[in-house]
């Protein structure tokens, strides 16, 4: 049996899964950027797309800043 965090997830599921974790994304901007680039990797079984849990949590680590202490902070490129 595979381990939960190695455990390949639905769209759906990817997009509950970051959620769950802090990050809010629906299924549709997944299917979205999996057309135009800058989403998670993912696999396809046949026509289905799978995500693994750590690429998701990557990937959304990847989008976020570092710690802030005002809007006028210069961010990170």
């Amino acid at each position: 049996m595979t381990p939960d965090n190695d455990r390949n997830l639905t769209r759906r599921e990817a997009a509950e899964f970051l959620t769950a974790h802090g990050y809010r994304v629906a299924p549709t901007t997944l299917a979205k950027y999996a057309t135009v680039g800058g989403g998670p990797v993912y696999q396809c079984f046949g026509r289905k797309p799978l995500y693994k849990p750590a690429d998701l949590l990557a990937w959304a680590s990847s989008r976020t800043t570092g710690p802030l202490r005002s809007t006028s902070d210069k961010q990170a490129a």
